[in-house]
């Protein structure tokens, strides 16, 4: 929709120009002709799909829900984190590309005003692998360390942990995030794994209303943020 014909329609249904809110839609509609910064690496996704739509509409939620059982989700990795992690899978070229796309993922959001709320938990297998140890033994503790510095400096995003002596939990199915959005609508699910991701696009699908409920029940079963970040702070000190 053009702008002049989306103001003519606000003014239609009674809302002033000078209203904080035409200028938040004109700001939608502008972007909306935009290509999305992803969409520059359609070619090397190609083969992953579902990933490259995901990008998308993370770019554009309004909140970001996500779990990790055995890895560190992405927009909490550090690069040195992520290169170690990905040359496991990959060869190191494409890996360096999968490395660009995920900071840049990090750097997009954070462009964004306002910011999207953004809640991770995490399982303590994930704060206690040493993930590029053989490569460097300081790659991990900086991992570390810069999660607590993530939930220092922004107060929209929250970490939890779930320790090892809560014992089985819903999540050991797999990492998952659930995107929520503005208005009316509908959710999106993202399920992870090292072969690529499976997508649902829909609110009304029964199994986003599943994760989401799973999501909040691991919530509460984890860690306080406040207690969380005393245990990653423990494991700092055991990795020396």
């Amino acid at each position: 929709m053009s702008t002049t014909d989306l103001q003519a329609l606000l003014r239609q249904y009674g809302i002033a120009d000078e209203d904080p809110l035409t200028a938040r839609l004109i700001e939608l509609a502008r972007g909306a002709r935009e290509r999305g910064w992803w969409s520059s690496y359609s070619r090397e996704l190609s083969s992953d799909p579902a990933y490259l739509a995901f990008l998308g509409y993370e770019y554009g939620a309004s909140r970001i829900k996500h779990f990790g059982l055995a890895v560190m989700p992405a927009l909490l990795q550090t690069e040195d984190y992520a290169k170690a992690l990905t040359r496991q899978y990959v060869s190191e070229e494409r890996a360096d590309m999968l490395v660009t796309v995920r900071m840049l993922r990090q750097e997009k959001l954070l462009e964004r005003d306002p910011s999207p709320e953004q809640a991770f938990v995490l399982d303590e297998g994930v704060i206690r692998r040493r993930v590029g140890r053989s490569i460097d033994p300081k790659i991990m503790p900086n991992q570390l360390k810069h999660l607590l510095e993530l939930q220092s400096s922004r107060p929209y995003l929250t970490v939890q942990v779930i320790p090892f002596e809560v014992g089985a939990h819903f999540g050991m199915t797999g990492n998952f995030a659930v995107l929520e959005f503005e208005g009316a609508l509908g959710s999106v699910l993202y399920l992870e794994n090292s072969r690529g991701g499976a997508l649902t696009v829909t609110g009304r699908d029964p199994e986003i209303v599943n994760y989401n409920s799973a999501f909040e029940t691991l919530r509460e079963t984890a860690l306080t943020p406040e207690a969380s970040r005393e245990l990653i702070e423990r494991v700092i000190a055991e990795m020396g």
